[in-house]
């Protein structure tokens, strides 16, 4: 069963029953990945079910991950510093972009007090221009910002919408991931045992 936090519904409204509310912590501060998480959580638990709130928190990797491995521990290290800084919540997310091989793609770590689900998003081929400033130690929204003349892109569209001129967007890859990982804690075939 899932932790979850009642209050009581409105009295004007004369009903009796309980609402559930979710309080789900994201970790980070950045608009692109907690619109990602608001609609995920939305679409599997419904409107107004859902308080998200934001948490600042440190990866403990590089600023720009050159791993699938290193990103997935910046995502699980986000994860548990936001438990730390908030452990009243029912959910803590992360959502950690990193670059492997010559793709950029993010990790998703969402846990509960029960368990964990990780989720990674589709990947982006970049091109090899772009890949050499990232080989040299740069950052991937630094760079797109420096090509396409886009401030603070990556907390836009980032280099997803770009590449795909607009027909996906950090957000919408985000969100695919998001709702892979939460229906996997809630869908019954992830409680059983053994299949028969």
């Amino acid at each position: 069963m899932l932790p979850i936090h009642y209050t009581e519904a409105d009295p004007a409204t004369a009903r009796s029953e309980l609402t559930i509310m979710y309080h789900v912590v994201a970790a980070t501060r950045n608009p692109a990945k907690i619109s990602a998480i608001t609609r995920a959580f939305t679409d599997v638990f419904g409107p107004d079910q859902c308080h998200i709130s934001a948490a600042e928190t440190e990866s403990g990797v590089a600023d720009q991950p050159m791993s699938s491995q290193e990103t997935l521990t910046g995502a699980r290290q986000r994860v548990s510093n936001a438990r730390q800084q908030h452990p009243e919540a029912d959910f803590w997310v992360a959502i950690e972009a990193g670059i492997d091989e010559n793709q950029t793609f993010g990790w998703i770590v969402i846990e509960n007090t029960a368990t964990r689900a990780e989720s990674r998003s589709a990947s982006l081929p970049l091109p090899s221009t772009i890949m050499d400033a990232l080989r040299q130690g740069q950052e991937l929204g630094h760079v797109m910002a420096g090509l396409t003349g886009i401030e603070n892109i990556k907390q836009k569209g980032g280099a997803i919408s770009v590449i795909t001129e607009g027909l996906l967007t950090r957000t919408s890859v985000y969100h695919q991931a998001l709702l892979l990982a939460l229906c996997s804690m809630r869908h019954p075939l992830y409680q059983q045992a053994t299949l028969r």
